[in-house]
C-alpha cells in the first residue's frame, strides 16, 4: 500500500506545501516523479490528484506533487519561481541529498510548461500532457477574442474552439498580469534554457485547447538546437487529464525506459 504524507512544507515564507506519495516496494525509492498539476495557474491543487499520484506510486516511484502560487494574486513568474523553489529544496531533502537517485516528472496542461522549464535547466526526463508553449504569438494571431473562465456561460459561445479560445485568453492574461508582449514572450517556452534538456515526450491532442500549430513551432526551435522530442498527437479534442487515464502507462514506461 501507498504511502500518503500530506502538506509537508518546502517554502515557509510562502507556505507552500508537498504531497509525497512513497511506494510500498522499499528497493523502488531510488525513482521519484514530480506531478505538476494544470489550471491555468489560478486554480487546480495538489489534493485533487490523490488517485492519480498513487497509481504513479504503484508503478515504484515516490511521487512528489507539490502547490505553486497562483494567479491573479501571483503573476508571472510566480509559479515558475515556485517550481525551481521546489526543486531546489527537493535536492537538498533527505530524498536525494547524497543518494542516487533517478528525479522524473510528469506535468499536466499549464504544469506542463512549468516542467518544460524545469527539464531544460535539470535535465529530468520530462512527459507533458497539452503544454501550452506559446502565448505572445497567441495573443497576436487572437486580439478580438473576449477573455472568459468558461464562455459557454458568460459569453453565451456554443463552438468548442470559441470556447478554448476564451479560456486560453483568460488564463494567459491571468499569469502575464497584463498583454504587455515582453511578459508573454518570457512566458513562451522558446525563452526557457534547453542546455540541459534530455528525453521529452510530449503528448497532445490534435484539435484541443492547446493548438497544434504553435507546438510544432516550438518543436521546431528545439530542433534547431539539436534537441530530440518525442510526440505523440491524438485524435480528438481532450485535454491534458482527461486522457490522462488512458496514458498514463505509456507516459510511466517512456520516463522508466529513460532511466534505465
Amino acid at each position: 500500500m501507498t504511502k500518503f504524507i500530506t502538506d509537508v512544507t518546502f517554502d515557509k515564507q510562502k507556505d507552500l506545501q508537498v504531497d509525497i506519495y512513497e511506494p510500498d516496494n522499499d528497493n523502488s525509492n531510488n525513482k521519484i516523479l514530480l506531478f505538476w498539476h494544470g489550471g491555468g495557474w489560478f486554480r487546480g491543487d495538489k489534493s485533487s490528484f490523490k488517485e492519480l499520484c498513487s497509481k504513479i506510486a504503484a508503478h515504484g516511484f515516490t511521487v512528489f506533487a507539490p502547490n505553486y502560487s497562483l494567479a491573479p494574486q501571483h503573476p508571472f513568474p510566480a509559479a515558475h519561481e515556485d517550481s525551481i523553489n521546489f526543486v531546489r529544496w527537493l535536492l537538498k531533502s533527505k530524498y536525494v541529498a547524497n543518494k542516487k537517485v533517478d528525479i522524473t516528472q510528469i506535468g499536466a496542461s499549464s504544469g506542463g510548461t512549468m516542467a518544460l522549464n524545469i527539464a531544460g535547466k535539470y535535465g529530468f526526463p520530462t512527459v507533458t500532457w497539452s503544454a501550452p508553449v506559446n502565448y505572445s504569438n497567441w495573443m497576436k494571431d487572437h486580439q478580438k477574442v473576449t477573455a472568459s473562465v468558461d464562455g459557454r456561460k458568460e459569453l453565451g459561445l456554443t463552438n468548442l474552439h470559441d470556447i478554448n479560445d476564451a479560456f486560453y485568453k483568460y488564463f494567459t492574461l491571468a499569469y502575464a498580469g497584463s498583454e504587455d508582449a515582453l511578459v508573454l514572450k518570457k512566458i513562451d517556452a522558446t525563452s526557457y534554457d534547453y542546455s540541459n534538456l534530455q528525453q521529452l515526450l510530449m503528448i497532445n491532442s490534435a484539435d484541443e485547447l492547446s493548438p497544434i500549430k504553435y507546438l510544432l513551432d516550438f518543436i521546431a526551435v528545439l530542433a534547431q538546437k539539436n534537441h530530440a522530442v518525442d510526440l505523440k498527437i491524438i485524435a480528438g479534442n481532450k485535454h491534458a487529464m482527461s486522457y490522462s487515464t488512458q496514458y498514463l502507462e505509456q507516459s510511466l514506461n517512456y520516463l522508466l525506459n529513460a532511466i534505465k
